[in-house]
């Protein structure tokens, strides 16, 4: 994959097939986190609804595509997806959903100290101390995730609407 850089092309490196080893390990962490996530209790929707916000806050195009048919997959609603990315203006999300998007976006750009606070106090008002931990590492996952997909440049294919799902016109 090629990015143009004024009249020179860049070409970008994959890093994952680069450093296979690395990456490997990597996916092998990923699914630690996602065991931790399921025996916290998170529904598959909300560690998706997560992946998504945070993909959504970082601009990652493949891992957006990728989560998408995952949280499709998993039985997400269209609408809720399609208003993720303003999920504070609507109430679609319960509380629950609403405290871990929160936590999920501290994780993601925690330099904001009084939104890092009121996200974390939301959280502690209704998710578990093992619920907590969960979304935050799930957050810190996706953000690696997205680093990796962003540098490499990953191109996102069409692929067919998933079973259940509907593909946008």
């Amino acid at each position: 994959m090629s990015d143009v850089e004024g009249e020179r092309v860049v070409r970008r490196v994959f890093i994952d097939k680069q450093s296979p080893r690395a990456y490997r390990s990597f996916r092998e962490s990923a699914a630690v986190v996602r065991a931790v996530a399921a025996d916290a209790g998170l529904e598959r929707t909300l560690v998706e609804l997560v992946n998504l916000r945070v993909s959504q806050i970082n601009g990652c195009a493949y891992c957006l595509s990728t989560h998408t048919r995952a949280a499709l997959q998993a039985g997400e609603d269209v609408q809720r997806l399609g208003v993720l990315a303003a999920w504070r203006d609507t109430e679609l999300f319960s509380p629950r959903e609403r405290a871990a998007l929160a936590l999920a976006e501290t994780t993601t750009s925690p330099a904001d100290a009084t939104a890092q606070e009121e996200a974390y106090a939301s959280a502690r008002a209704v998710l578990t101390d093992d619920e907590i931990s969960a979304v935050i590492w799930v957050a810190i996952t996706i953000n690696a995730f997205n680093r990796v997909s962003i540098l490499s440049k990953h191109p996102v294919r069409p692929r067919p609407a998933p079973s259940g799902g509907t593909r946008a016109e």
